[in-house]
């Protein structure tokens, strides 16, 4: 059972968009209302919304997370819902993820889209912002965690709750650690302690290297974040992407591969991706997702754990998850019902239960009771750093062409990565570029 739980799926795209307007990436707050802590307990009894459910009523539901091998498991959660509440019927659809908005888009465009649904990260603000999701502000999510329950939240009203989330976290090798005489990571570390250690661990033999974070789109905002710096201007009106800031966070990640040689260069990779390196025991930090405990236990020969990853002048985290929402245009009767199982599905102890024995992935509970079980298994010994990363999410900006703005940076930082700028000219060419092709709201 421990092997099954140990294998936390990642099950979301990397995330695009999330949350309202044109703001710059920030890090993520809750409401005031929302201000508790992750590892509040909350109370035992199960959030449901309140649903007539003296007459009976069918809903549908659609989702492509249990695609590819566990649709036996979410028919376990709802025959688990079924028991409980007998006169709601779900009729079930899973439909593949590289099929699923697509479908989605015309089914909705038709009027025929399902009473309730699954919602990726990356989609959740559009979705929310054309009015196509309910209001669940009704729903109580008293055991669902504040922070992750937040990221759902658009323009001050709840239109989404949790499904699942994973979080990024620092992963570090403890042997390479030890024979540099080092202190292990912790969640006070900055930037700057992690290039020191980085710099140890490498002095340790030509083939091993300190750190590895690929300068890419997304690693960059998240750097860019950590260092107090955005992509957008507070007010949504004007680019920042050359600030000093960013500036800042893209030589820290640049300098890591041209200057200090302590993460590898393309060419040391030797073909190697960045998980194989760590798994050589040749590396000794990366920067990854969750998803990666189930590979490391089995493939690493030596001892490692993980800490809330280190900011500068503050943390970033990235976040993933997927949403579970309404359809604004089903019935009365439908929402509520749809509000029912969509809130058993997300905070009831029965479904965290299942989703943990079948490894599929972690539930959003704010009740650290019911995720003893994921707790206690090891590797990792310091599995609660996932949790408290939840405190430092950070967000991308929603813009009309976020595609765009996206792919004229990865082209610039990726320039810098390759030594053919520098990074302060790199972002001023994406600034240049995107202030010539883009128009914000």
């Amino acid at each position: 059972m421990k092997k099954k739980i140990l294998s936390i799926l990642m099950s979301t795209v990397m995330m695009s968009a999330l949350l309202a307007g044109c703001g710059a990436a920030q890090t993520a707050e809750p409401t005031p209302a929302q201000q508790e802590t992750t590892t509040e307990t909350a109370a035992t009894e199960e959030a449901v919304a309140p649903a007539d459910t003296s007459e009976a009523i069918t809903i549908t539901y659609a989702n492509f997370n249990a695609s590819g091998g566990n649709e036996a498991t979410l028919d376990s959660m709802y025959k688990a819902f079924h028991e409980k509440y007998p006169n709601i019927t779900v009729e079930i659809e899973t439909i593949a993820y590289d099929d699923y908005f697509t479908t989605m888009q015309t089914r909705i465009s038709g009027g025929n889209a399902p009473d309730c649904f699954e919602m990726n990260i990356e989609n959740f603000g559009a979705y929310a912002s054309k009015g196509l999701l309910a209001d669940l502000s009704d729903i109580d999510a008293s055991t669902i965690n504040k922070t992750a329950l937040g990221a759902f939240n658009y323009d001050g009203i709840q239109y989404g709750l949790p499904e699942n989330f994973s979080t990024v976290i620092l992963v570090y090798n403890k042997d390479l650690f030890d024979k540099a005489g080092i202190d292990y990571p912790t969640n006070d570390w900055t930037r700057e302690d992690v290039d020191k250690a980085a710099k140890a661990i490498r002095a340790l033999g030509d083939d091993i290297f300190g750190i590895y974070q690929p300068i890419t789109y997304n690693e960059f905002y998240k750097v860019a974040a950590q260092y107090g710096g955005s992509l957008i201007s507070a007010d949504g009106k004007s680019f920042t992407i050359d600030s000093a800031e960013n500036i800042a966070a893209l030589e820290s990640l640049v300098n890591r591969v041209q200057d200090t040689n302590v993460q590898p260069t393309p060419d040391q990779m030797g073909g190697m991706g960045d998980w194989d390196l760590f798994e050589s025991g040749r590396l000794g930090m990366i920067p990854t997702g969750t998803w990666c405990f189930n590979t490391f236990t089995d493939a690493c020969d030596f001892a490692w754990d993980i800490c809330v990853e280190p900011g500068q002048t503050k943390k970033a985290t990235h976040f993933f998850a997927n949403a579970l929402v309404v359809n604004a245009s089903a019935s009365e009767e439908a929402q509520a019902a749809a509000k029912t199982w969509l809130t058993f599905l997300a905070s009831s102890d029965e479904t965290a239960s299942i989703r943990l024995e079948a490894g599929w992935d972690l539930p959003a509970l704010s009740n650290m009771d019911a995720l003893a079980p994921y707790l206690e298994i090891t590797p990792p010994d310091n599995r609660k750093a996932v949790f408290e990363s939840l405190d430092s999410l950070v967000l991308p900006p929603i813009i009309n062409d976020y595609s765009k703005m996206s792919d004229i940076i990865s082209e610039s930082v990726s320039k810098a990565a390759d030594g053919l700028c520098t990074p302060e000219e790199a972002l001023k060419d994406a600034q240049a570029q995107c202030e010539s092709n883009i128009t914000l709201n």
